[in-house]
Formats: structure tokens, C-alpha cells, sequence
């Protein structure tokens, strides 16, 4: 029995969020179908911008390459990303120190931690430090140097000196899109190369992202995704991404 165009393209899709690109020859032999069935499946995910076509195939719509400002991106899956934060919070042991890179995803963590008296916190983020200054009751450290007030962090090269002079459990990045093509990517080169740093400064790195990041490409690397070893996520993360993160023997930590 032939599969449905709605099957087919679930498939399509599916495989576009995994690998960045389809082939007409391919997918017409794992449908059992023409190449012309393909070709017209091709166009039509194309008019629903699903993807674009290519020659010999398609490609995925590549994510904008401007980030919502930061106070726009902490209203949106909000329920998400405090379940996420919830279940990073509950990973942190007494007596750990973690990084938080700048995104709104850890700044629900840094929300979590409040009375966590504990630990100690390494953050380039403006407003992970204003709300850790509200009431956290742990030690904080600001890795300071200039601040780009676009993204309300720390960048460059004195929050890089800052965040060498540590060793650290636990980083817990944030990111613009999650890709096994691309890895893990965000808008901002600086902000990119921090959560980079963070993560080469960790005994653990782990990836706190909400399911709409995934199969997104932005603009600047951050690292290969293999290169995590646990993700967080909430409960609509695809089931071929969970899947692809077991065979990569990376740990998936799905939120209530």
C-alpha cells in the first residue's frame, strides 16, 4: 500500500530536520514511488515553506539571521522553557558551581536556584545577574567585560580571560538552533564563542532547548552536537531527534 502525501511528507521533513537536505533519487526509492511524485511533493512543501528546492533535491529553510530581542524571546514557549529550568535545577548538587550562558532558557534556571545557598553561579548575562541579585542567596560571578547592549551580555575578550581562570561542573548553554548538520548555532558570533568557552570550561555541558529550536540552523557554530552530553528538552522534542541523540550516546532529559 502506497503511502499518503501527508506520510510522505512527514518523512520528508523528518529527514530534513536530521541531515539538512533530501535527495528526488533517494526518497523516490525509499517510497516506492516515481521520481516525479517526488518532484511534486518537492514543490509542494515548497509553496508551504517547508523547504527549498534545489537541484536533485530540497534543503531546509534556514532560520532568520536577526534574533528577537531578549524581553520578545522570554514570552514565548514560557511554559517550556520553567519546565526545562525545573529539571536543570533539580541536576545542580549542592556544592557545585555552573555557567549559564546568556538565553532565556537559563535565565528560568538562574530562577530555579534563588535559595540554593550552595552553590555558586558564572554567568555573562545582564539579566541572569539582575535577577540573581534580587534574592539568589549562592555566590555569583560575573564574567565581565564589554557589554553589547543588543544582547545584554558580556562579550569579548575580558569575560574569555574571566571564564578561563575557572573549572566548573556543570555549563548549561542555551542556543538559536540545534542541527546535526550545523550543531548547535547561535544569532551572535560573540555570544556563540562565549557558550563555546563555557563549555570547554565544564566538566558536563549540557543543552537546555525547547522543542522549536530543533532542526533550526542559525548563524554562528557553537559546537558539533556530539560534542553535549546531555539535552533538555520539553515533551513535543521529535521523536527521530531523541532517537538521534541515543545513537550519539548523548543523555535526552524530557521536562513534564
Amino acid at each position: 500500500m502506497s503511502l499518503t502525501y501527508e506520510e510522505r511528507k512527514q518523512t520528508i521533513l523528518a529527514q530534513l530536520a536530521t541531515q539538512g537536505k533530501v535527495q528526488v533519487q533517494t526518497l523516490a526509492q525509499l517510497f516506492q514511488v516515481s521520481t516525479e511524485t517526488i518532484r511534486r511533493d518537492l514543490d509542494r512543501l515548497e509553496k508551504e515553506g517547508e523547504l527549498r528546492k534545489v537541484y536533485g533535491g530540497a534543503v531546509r529553510v534556514r532560520s532568520g539571521m536577526i534574533e528577537a530581542p531578549f524581553q520578545k524571546r522570554s514570552q514565548l514557549q514560557v511554559q517550556e522553557k520553567q519546565a526545562i529550568a525545573v529539571a536543570a535545577a533539580a541536576l545542580i548538587e549542592d556544592g557545585e558551581t555552573i555557567m549559564l550562558d546568556n538565553g532565556t532558557t537559563t535565565l528560568e534556571i538562574m530562577r530555579q536556584l534563588q535559595h540554593r545557598s550552595l552553590i555558586t553561579v558564572i554567568t555573562n548575562s545582564a539579566p541572569i545577574l539582575t535577577i540573581a541579585l534580587e534574592s539568589f542567596t549562592g555566590k555569583i560571578i560575573f564574567a565581565g567585560g564589554e557589554i553589547n547592549t543588543a544582547v545584554q551580555a558580556a562579550t569579548g575578550p575580558g569575560a574569555h580571560e574571566i571564564l578561563d581562570q575557572f573549572k566548573v561542573n556543570k555549563a548549561f548553554i542555551s542556543a538559536g538552533g540545534v542541527s546535526f548538520t550545523d550543531g548547535i548555532t547561535d544569532y551572535v558570533l560573540e555570544e556563540a564563542l562565549i557558550s563555546r568557552k563555557m563549555m570547554e570550561r565544564a566538566e558536563e555541558a549540557i543543552l537546555v532547548a525547547d522543542h522549536t529550536k530543533f532542526g533550526r540552523s542559525t548563524f554562528a557554530r557553537i559546537a558539533p552536537a556530539d560534542h553535549i552530553s546531555m539535552v533538555i528538552t520539553d515533551s513535543n522534542c521529535p521523536t527521530e531527534w531523541i532517537e538521534n541523540f541515543g545513537r550519539l550516546e548523548i543523555e535526552t532529559v524530557i521536562s513534564d
